[in-house]
């Protein structure tokens, strides 16, 4: 992601919850006119292959809590 994207992104990050519902929805409007099944396959094509590196050795996964400290945690 660009630096001025990283940036928007922790701006939004500050809003209430439902102002950031709002954003995303109307962000994912914005992108494409897939049907919701075509999302939900995308989405379940790219867990399963996300789970067939983990088994095959090719990722590692991480606990939520040092996720969370990496997605939290900038500077």
């Amino acid at each position: 992601m660009s630096l001025p994207a990283e940036e928007l992104l922790d701006e939004a990050m500050k809003l209430p919850e439902s102002e950031r519902r709002v954003l995303a929805l109307r962000l994912l409007e914005s992108v494409g006119d897939e049907s919701p099944e075509a999302i939900e396959r995308a989405w379940v094509e790219e867990a399963r292959e996300r789970l067939d590196d983990i088994r095959a050795g090719r990722s590692k996964p991480v606990p939520w809590e040092a996720a969370r400290g990496r997605i939290f945690t900038r500077g």
